[in-house]
């Protein structure tokens, strides 16, 4: 396969750790809460393998020069680079949630700097405070980053209804991205199915796909995407499981009067949503290919946790993909999504 070297090979999920996120937490009231539910949530078998794995990782995740020697192992070009989930804490009152944001913003954008021609950056907002979100985001883009990055839900402040994506006081927060045009890039961490998923990884391997599928049909059946059509929104893991079985939702928005709140069948809007590749199975990939488009697909790896890949182009070529299409998702559809020359 002969393919245009102008085209550079762009991952767009990729993680980072920053201790400082971590400081700033420590003690925290509310923080023993919630690492005691994501206990209950994972099981303990999962969080004795979970932590061994991110020890061994963390040169990966801080150092730079580690990074670029892997991204060069992998023949990838550049890195759109996010905090890792871990860093959300959703549970923190708002004064913590602003600080959370502002260092990790910083803190990528740093990370980011020293690679500049390699490695661009996402941030964070605190999606449990809606009222921030704008501010936050402005944030991030002021210290040069390309976007932020949020979870599929959050509770809500002070025992409150959890914040949807459908959530209304989101929508200052979708028309600032809008406007813009900074990136989204949804990545749930943990699920709500709780103790059902707390053997055998469930929580990860179900949840995650399970809280992407959730998410986006927020997104799509509420009307956010009729309101908001310029939004540029890459769905981590592939969009879950809502991309392949996505005439359901078609068939529900047909028949049922109560599922009417998005103005066209739910299949039409994954053409303008963005995925990335990580879907670990060829088959699965090409048809995540043929529901949204070869234009709207992105590589991704999920640097350097153990549910990515390690050759994120050999997950590619292995979907046997028409050369223009596999030349899309190798770097082209990035590209052009980063404004790239």
């Amino acid at each position: 396969m002969t393919e245009p070297l102008s085209i550079p090979t762009i991952d767009v999920h990729a993680h980072l750790l920053l201790p400082e996120v971590e400081e700033a937490v420590a003690g925290q009231p509310g923080l023993l809460e919630a690492q005691g539910l994501d206990a209950r949530r994972n099981g303990t078998a999962a969080l004795s393998v979970n932590r061994p794995m991110v020890g061994a990782r963390l040169p990966k995740l801080t150092d730079v020069s580690v990074r670029l020697a892997a991204m060069d192992e992998a023949g990838v070009d550049l890195q759109l680079v996010s905090p890792s989930p871990s860093h959300y804490h959703y549970w923190a009152e708002s004064r913590l949630a602003e600080q959370v944001c502002q260092l990790a913003n910083e803190g990528t954008a740093a990370h980011c700097a020293k690679a500049p021609d390699r490695l661009h950056g996402l941030g964070l907002i605190p999606l449990q405070h809606p009222e921030l979100a704008v501010a936050l985001l402005d944030h991030a883009l002021d210290q040069g980053l390309r976007g932020v990055e949020i979870s599929s839900h959050a509770p809500g402040p002070g025992g409150t209804r959890e914040v949807e994506l459908s959530d209304p006081r989101l929508t200052p927060f979708w028309a600032r991205a809008e406007e813009t045009g900074a990136l989204v890039f949804l990545h749930p961490f943990g699920c709500t199915l709780d103790e059902r998923l707390d053997q055998w990884y469930l929580s990860n391997t179900v949840g995650q796909p399970t809280e992407n599928a959730v998410a986006l049909s927020h997104l799509i059946f509420s009307g956010v995407l009729d309101r908001h059509p310029g939004l540029k929104l890459i769905a981590a893991h592939g969009g879950g499981y809502l991309p392949t079985h996505i005439g359901r939702s078609d068939h529900a928005w047909r028949a049922r009067p109560d599922a009417r709140g998005c103005a066209r069948e739910p299949s039409s809007y994954l053409k303008r949503l963005y995925f990335d590749s990580l879907v670990h199975d060829p088959h699965v990939l090409r048809e995540l290919v043929r529901a949204a488009g070869p234009g709207r697909i992105l590589l991704g790896s999920d640097y350097p946790f153990d549910m990515g890949t390690d050759d994120p182009l050999g997950a590619l070529r292995a979907a046997d993909l028409p050369d223009h299409d596999f030349r899309s998702v190798r770097g082209g559809n990035a590209a052009a999504l980063l404004n790239l020359d």
